[in-house]
């Protein structure tokens, strides 16, 4: 049978079974192009109107970096900000600074949540580890006093590829290991409190790599049901640590580069949209009945990209990124803010309906839309 057989052939079987084709099926399909691409992605937004309608989601927020705990009065202010602009999340992330008090995230929490009814989306799972350290609490009792204090869900960021070796290579060896990811994010689960799932790709893994990842992510879910969205995620160049920038720089032929690092060299570090389109169908089929949404990570995959994975299985804008006047630089993806207009003429060139979102998929109330519009 040739290649173009055995792809149709996958696709003819997703189409009845789209979450239970076995691995080697998903690999093949993530190496899709051409009109068999176009298959694939035809196929995913056609799951992805079966699971959610022909919406477009998305949701009024504001990031923040951990290293505001040092300055209360300059939180409060960013909060106020965030809140007079319509935003009802506000997700804190990064690590935690050293010279801290050990209180300082749990009062964080009270901070935000006792100021304005937001939502707080905070602490990755290293962080979640950190912080309880600091407290000489168990992960677990962490979670709860920030569930108590306020916390609303957690970011299942830092994921990247649930696979150790990977992991080393893209943060020289200071990541947690993969099991320490899956053991916080799956214990904020038991706690109540949700989180996303994500990945990083396109750097040193491989297909299968990237099916047994996605396998992860749904064993989790099937334990838990804790996830609300599943959020892939392109490695960009810049991202690179430099190790592997090296690699990339000087190009496969080193000596010192391996057969992972050879990826890196070939490509620079970034995946191209042929990739990138072929993982975000395949997870819409994969995670199929176990995660309804999957978000568009439009800061890094650019705005031609952005609506090719809408078309393509895809559902959610994610966030605007809100970023104010008083402190525009206080968190990540700074100055990438997407906008009401820009939203709802997405929304438009896809045929769909802008919805704004809380953080758990809920309407926002008309009053905070209403802001939002202001």
């Amino acid at each position: 049978m040739t290649r173009a057989a055995h792809l149709a052939d996958h696709l003819a079987r997703a189409e009845a079974d789209p979450d239970g084709l076995e691995d080697e099926a998903y690999v093949a399909l993530l190496g899709a192009d051409g009109e068999e691409l176009d298959a694939l992605a035809a196929l995913a937004d056609t799951l992805r109107r079966d699971a959610v309608g022909d919406q477009l989601t998305f949701v009024a927020n504001r990031n923040l970096d951990t290293a505001v705990v040092r300055d209360p009065d300059h939180a409060a202010e960013l909060v106020d900000e965030a809140w007079a602009l319509g935003a009802t999340e506000i997700c804190v992330q990064g690590p935690l600074p050293p010279d801290v008090p050990a209180r300082a995230p749990l009062d964080l929490v009270a901070l935000i949540t006792g100021r304005v009814p937001l939502h707080l989306h905070a602490f990755r799972p290293a962080e979640v580890a950190d912080a309880a350290a600091r407290l000489g609490l168990d992960a677990r009792d962490f979670l709860v006093a920030a569930r108590d204090a306020g916390l609303g869900s957690v970011p299942g960021t830092a994921a990247r590829i649930l696979d150790d070796g990977i992991r080393a290579l893209l943060t020289d060896g200071t990541d947690i290991p993969a099991a320490r990811w899956t053991e916080l994010v799956t214990t904020a689960h038991e706690v109540g409190l949700r989180s996303t799932a994500t990945m990083v790709y396109g750097h040193v893994e491989t297909p299968a790599e990237q099916v047994a990842h996605l396998r992860a992510l749904a064993a989790i879910q099937d334990r838990t049901g804790g996830f609300t969205e599943f959020i892939p995620m392109p490695l960009l160049p810049e991202a690179l640590p430099p190790g592997l920038r090296r690699v990339a720089d000087r190009g496969c032929g080193d000596p010192g580069a391996g057969r992972e690092q050879c990826r890196v060299a070939r490509t620079g570090g970034a995946p191209d949209a042929r990739e990138t389109r072929a993982l975000y169908a395949v997870a819409r089929l994969l995670l199929h009945g176990r995660i309804d949404h999957v978000q568009a990570a439009w800061p890094k995959l650019g705005p031609e990209l952005t609506t090719a994975v809408l078309r393509g299985g895809a559902d959610d804008a994610g966030g605007l990124l809100l970023d104010g006047a008083i402190d525009p630089a206080a968190g990540a993806e700074a100055g990438r803010q997407l906008t009401l207009p820009q939203v709802e003429a997405l929304a438009r060139e896809l045929g769909r309906t802008p919805r704004q979102r809380t953080t758990l998929y809920g309407d926002a109330v008309p009053e905070r839309q209403a802001v939002l519009r202001a």
